[in-house]
């Protein structure tokens, strides 16, 4: 990344460390030498007060005196000359004492005289090249003490020259390798930065890909570590409110679809039940038309018109009731009041309870069970199944006029079956039986006024018991079937 953070970081501070480095050498070569002859100037004036107290006082020619004025020359490196007005020597700190005097004697006389730096009532300073020792540049200071004999002071200045040399190349030793080092420092402490940076960068990638196990592990308690700490937050915070807008989005879009079911269902509801009512009200309006008119004034003949009325009554409040009951079911309105009951006595009631409609049919039953069989279900909700299987099966039973009914124990399962020899079902018409108000046989179904309800009935029923149910074609007749637990779950 030619723009990272870590790379801006090694740059910006090597290039801090370079400026500082050309900054000092700069100084360096520039500016020692000033500051050493404005060193060497207060060394001087120092050396200069040492001497004129000693004059003043007489020590001067002591030698406890002249040992500390010689520590003080050799401690700042000047040479220093006194002599008196006659040109006696009084005292010299440098082996050629030849030099000195002649210099001494030159500025006397005028006859040398360096660039002048400082001149005052006493003395004089100056810097001079001499040209006796090598043309070696000096720091010189002449004048006279308190009693008016001569003095001079001197220190080389081509020492600083060197020192300056030699320290400008020490710093560039020192100026490598502290760039060496520390661009490896930079480049460690500012990993130390940048990785949980970018460690936070993935995350926030992951976060907006929905991620949510996602989860910062840098820790530390500085800025960073706060950071990672909201970022966690964050994450768990948005993980929370996503769950709740995908649940909300699903119970919205449960509504919806059952707002599109319900209104599919009312709008199948009032075809079907418009159609199913035109037969009926139809024949009773005719046959109420003709008791009104009087068409045939034969008491059997009203008596005929009467019972069409009442039976097609009857047929459309059978229908009505098997539509509330098929309504509750569905909307769950109803609720179950599961017990414990001997299925093979319901059986029997109910077959008791259609013994007419077996011997219009002219049908024989089988009842094929044990003597008694507990089941847990709701005990009235499972009567009308069997009861709309038996029935359903006494109107279709055809050939031989057989109905077989079973009770199969089969672990915690118990199987019901109905089964009525006749015709089977045609295959496309199988998965339509469950339908409301679907009929195979129209005519056949109109004939002993059955509506379409019933099957719907028991589907919505064995939904609610969350049971299997079926159907089964055989060559001689159809089974229908149902299954109820044996033991409470």
């Amino acid at each position: 990344m030619m723009n990272s953070i870590k790379r801006q970081l090694v740059v910006v501070f090597l290039g801090l460390i370079v400026i500082l480095l050309s900054v000092v050498f700069i100084i360096n070569s520039s500016f020692l030498g000033q500051y050493y002859i404005l060193h060497k100037k207060s060394d001087m004036m120092e050396m200069y007060q040492m001497l004129d107290r000693a004059i003043t006082t007489g020590n001067l020619g002591e030698e406890q005196q002249q040992e500390e004025i010689q520590r003080q020359s050799d401690r700042t490196n000047i040479f220093l000359m006194v002599v008196d007005q006659e040109a006696e020597l009084i005292l010299c700190t440098e082996r050629k004492k030849e030099v000195m005097f002649s210099q001494l004697f030159g500025y006397i006389t005028r006859q040398k005289m360096g660039e002048v730096l400082d001149e005052e009532e006493n003395y004089v300073v100056c810097r001079a090249r001499d040209i006796l020792n090598n043309g070696t540049m000096y720091l010189e200071m002449f004048g006279t003490l308190s009693n008016d004999d001569w003095f001079l002071l001197r220190s080389p200045l081509e020492s600083i020259r060197d020192s300056a040399a030699l320290a400008n190349k020490f710093l560039a030793y020192v100026g490598t390798v502290t760039l060496v080092f520390g661009a490896l420092f930079v480049w460690f402490f500012s990993k130390k930065i940048t990785d949980p940076i970018l460690e936070l960068a993935v995350l926030s990638k992951r976060m907006a890909n929905l991620d949510f196990d996602a989860k910062y592990t840098g820790g530390g308690k500085d800025e960073i570590g706060i950071l990672g700490e909201s970022f966690n937050t964050m994450s768990q915070k948005l993980e929370r409110t996503v769950s709740e807008l995908k649940s909300a989005n699903h119970q919205l879009q449960k509504d919806i679809e059952q707002k599109e079911k319900i209104e599919l269902m009312r709008t199948e509801f009032l075809g079907n039940v418009s159609h199913e009512l035109k037969t009926p009200i139809a024949l009773i309006q005719g046959y109420a038309e003709g008791l009104k008119e009087g068409i045939d004034e034969d008491p059997e003949s009203r008596e005929f018109y009467c019972d069409v009325i009442i039976d097609e009554s009857n047929k459309m409040n059978q229908m009505v009731k098997n539509l509330l009951t098929l309504n509750q079911l569905e909307f769950g309105s109803e609720e179950l009041e599961v017990t414990r009951f001997d299925v093979i006595r319901l059986i029997r009631g109910v077959i008791a309870s259609c013994e007419i409609l077996i011997q219009q049919a002219e049908a024989s039953v089988d009842f094929i069970a044990d003597e008694s069989l507990f089941v847990w279900a709701d005990e009235f909700k499972t009567e009308q199944v069997f009861r709309n299987y038996l029935t359903n099966a006494i109107h279709h039973v055809d050939y031989e006029k057989r109905i077989e009914i079973r009770v199969i124990p089969n672990g915690d399962i118990v199987r019901i079956t109905v089964f009525n020899s006749g015709t089977p079902i045609p295959e496309e018409d199988i998965d339509k039986l469950w339908d409301k108000f679907y009929k195979v046989d129209k005519a056949h179904t109109r004939e002993y006024g059955g509506n379409g309800i019933g099957l719907s009935i028991v589907k919505a029923i064995m939904e609610s018991f969350h049971q299997q149910y079926g159907v089964c074609n055989y060559d001689n007749g159809v089974e229908f079937w149902f299954e109820l637990d044996a033991k409470v779950r």
